[in-house]
């Protein structure tokens, strides 16, 4: 038989709804972003002189389970993409990655979202969103939430980003009310200006979302749109007293700090010779997540993190820069080492 496309996606929707029925165990959960990158395979001209890109998984909580799975982590991600040749490479791509994606659906009529940057070493990379005239990853609607899944994850990862817009904010709330703030539910603050009416109504999201979460990640440009300080201890302090038990804040060139109740942890920044920067932040996540779900003592979570956002800004794309375990690991040892 034949399917027509708008056939063929109410099967793929009925066969994701059939596996919700069953509960599945994840080390790893996420909810948000996704999209195509097109990055530029020159470096240092604008996009007008640009010949040739690559195409690559993108978008930050995609990122985070793929990094993740890297780790050997079983991951997942919910989220939604146009019904188009876009969207079928994302299942494709994450299959591949050894990510979940059953719960990843179509919108139609939305186009799977791509996004250019420019590359300009060592710390200037533009970066363009085309989430146009919506982004389907902003139509998850709460009943599609995965309850079951969301409750029984060992570790959920949510952005910023998901509460820019309606159904998804309400979505992540759904989500959050599911898991009854268990531990390892993670809030990273990925606050990109462009997708807010102001800076004020994201402070206000973030506000409601941080008595949701056990676990806050952020640079210091996030946490200055979150808590109103650049100051990562006060950032850190800030963000303990809205609730959080543990605050990473990403300090960029003057490396990470981390507190908890008990305890803080500075990690400084490693040299390397810098490729595209973005997407450091997302391998530092799944790196975070792996630590956090081994039990690590915090200073080596911090420093493995660390060292896997090191690692992909040294590579041109984003999900498949994500390091393994083995990678990180060999990386600190030269690290380590090195005179």
């Amino acid at each position: 038989m034949t399917y027509r496309p708008a056939d063929r996606q109410a099967v793929l929707t009925q066969i994701a709804v059939s596996r919700r029925r069953y509960a599945i165990s994840y080390d790893v959960l996420t909810i948000g972003r996704v999209g195509v990158d097109l990055y530029p395979l020159q470096a240092g001209v604008g996009l007008e002189d640009v010949e040739t890109f690559g195409k690559f998984l993108g978008g930050s909580a995609t990122n985070v389970a793929v990094a993740a799975a890297r780790h050997g982590r079983r991951s997942a991600v919910i989220t939604r993409t146009g019904a188009d040749p876009f969207g079928r490479y994302v299942h494709k791509a994450l299959r591949e990655f050894g990510v979940d994606d059953a719960f990843v659906t179509a919108v139609p009529g939305l186009p799977t979202p791509v996004t250019f940057c420019e590359v300009f070493p060592p710390d200037h990379f533009p970066i363009w969103f085309y989430r146009y005239p919506k982004a389907p990853d902003l139509e998850i609607r709460p009943e599609e939430i995965p309850a079951a899944e969301v409750r029984g994850t060992r570790l959920f990862w949510a952005t910023v980003t998901g509460l820019s817009a309606e159904p998804s904010r309400a979505a992540h709330f759904a989500a959050w009310k599911a898991r009854g703030r268990a531990p390892m539910t993670v809030l990273d603050l990925d606050y990109r200006p462009v997708f807010w009416a102001s800076r004020e109504h994201a402070r206000e999201q973030v506000q409601a979302a941080l008595g949701q979460v056990t676990i806050v990640v952020g640079n210091l440009e996030e946490c200055q749109a979150a808590v109103g300080t650049t100051d990562a201890r006060a950032a850190a302090a800030a963000l303990l007293a809205a609730g959080a038990e543990l605050a990473v804040v990403k300090r960029g060139p003057d490396g990470v700090y981390a507190r908890t109740r008990d305890a803080e942890v500075e990690v400084a920044p490693l040299k390397v010779d810098v490729v595209n920067g973005l997407g450091a932040g997302d391998g530092f996540g799944g790196a975070l997540c792996h630590g956090l779900l081994a039990g690590w003592p915090l200073d080596r979570i911090i420093r493995f993190a660390n060292a896997a956002g090191a690692i992909v800004t040294t590579r041109l794309e984003c999900s498949s820069a994500m390091p393994t375990t083995a990678e990180v690991d060999d990386f600190l040892r030269d690290v380590r080492f090195r005179p």
